[in-house]
């Protein structure tokens, strides 16, 4: 899968900022940028009927405050109050259901792209626009919340989006300034028990990680393919286990682990952290996905590293399962 290749012709984009919006003329001039396949997309106006088959596309949507626009969402995909009684759809169904109801935009990531070919094909061929989103590294994450932005006339918001992340995250580093380097603690960040996977170094995950002060013991972890996931084994992982002061895990439909799972893996009471009892879920969508939520991800997780300092934000946010 290509790198995030969104790359918006920002003199246009400027031009947008203060020119496109959902009221703007139908003379306005298009908008050009690459999605994460490298396919061209060319906006002349805001998309007003959108599907949105990944949960993070729905909630940055949700962001730019769009609300009737979304007119379908991935099934499981409901946890925000706007969302409910929003009509499911899935890659797996078929293409006409997706054509009834008339959507101008239908938003996927790389994986459905190539996951349902035929899909994708039907609805481009019946008109439809399909773009395929996915940052994955925080440096890809503002200029995909733009795109969003220039493809439903939100731009101003998305600019909003990105200020507000960036203010929220000059507060933390002051936050977590105040934590001895020397004295930081070492973490496991897990991503699918099963596999005995970690996250890769450019990911969200790994991002969120070391804005909340936690320093990566996995750093000689494989990344598998172009993914956020890493290769790592329980070999390598009971390697340190005289290091790791904490083990954390994403816990959500790509890991549905438990702590008990997790302390009772033949092998792992020999982990620092089990011994401690510091072992803790963090909710994937708060560490995984690109929306606004990865600063409470860090919040959450600078909590349980160092909760003198965060002030108790994990059991305040009730994102954490701590034993």
């Amino acid at each position: 899968m290509p790198a995030m290749t969104m790359r918006l012709f920002f003199l246009v984009f400027a031009v947008l900022l203060v020119g496109f919006s959902p009221a703007a003329s139908a003379g306005a001039a298009p908008a050009t940028f690459q999605d994460s396949e490298g396919k061209t997309v060319t906006v002349t106006r805001p998309f007003v009927r959108i599907i949105s088959l990944y949960p993070a596309h729905t909630e940055n949507l949700i962001s730019l405050g769009l609300d009737t626009e979304i007119v379908g969402i991935e099934a499981g995909d409901e946890d925000l109050p706007l969302l409910k009684g929003k009509k499911h759809y899935s890659y797996h169904e078929d293409p006409e259901k997706f054509i009834a109801a008339r959507p101008d935009l239908v938003l996927i990531r790389p994986m459905i792209e190539r996951s349902a070919p035929q899909l994708v094909a039907t609805l481009r061929q019946a008109g439809i626009t399909v773009v395929s989103l996915q940052p994955n590294t925080v440096s890809e994450i503002f200029d995909y919340w733009r795109a969003l932005g220039l493809l439903t006339g939100r731009t101003r918001q998305a600019e909003e989006m990105v200020a507000s992340f960036q203010s929220e995250i000059a507060a933390i580093r002051k936050i977590v300034a105040k934590v001895d380097e020397k004295s930081r603690t070492k973490v496991y960040f897990e991503a699918i028990h099963a596999k005995m996977k970690t996250f890769a170094q450019e990911s969200i995950a790994m991002y969120v990680l070391g804005q909340a002060g936690g320093i990566n013991v996995a750093t000689d972890a494989s990344q598998v393919r172009e993914t956020n996931i890493a290769a790592y084994g329980k070999e390598r992982i009971l390697a340190k286990s005289g290091e790791i002061e904490v083990f954390l895990a994403q816990k959500g439909r790509m890991n549905p682990v438990t702590i008990e799972s997790i302390i009772q893996e033949p092998g792992f009471q020999a982990i620092k952290a089990v011994r401690n009892n510091r072992v803790f879920l963090v909710d994937e969508r708060i560490v995984s996905r690109p929306t606004l939520r990865i600063i409470e991800g860090i919040r959450t997780i600078g909590a349980l590293l160092y909760p003198d300092h965060f002030a108790g934000a994990a059991r305040k946010q009730g994102k954490a399962n701590v034993r």
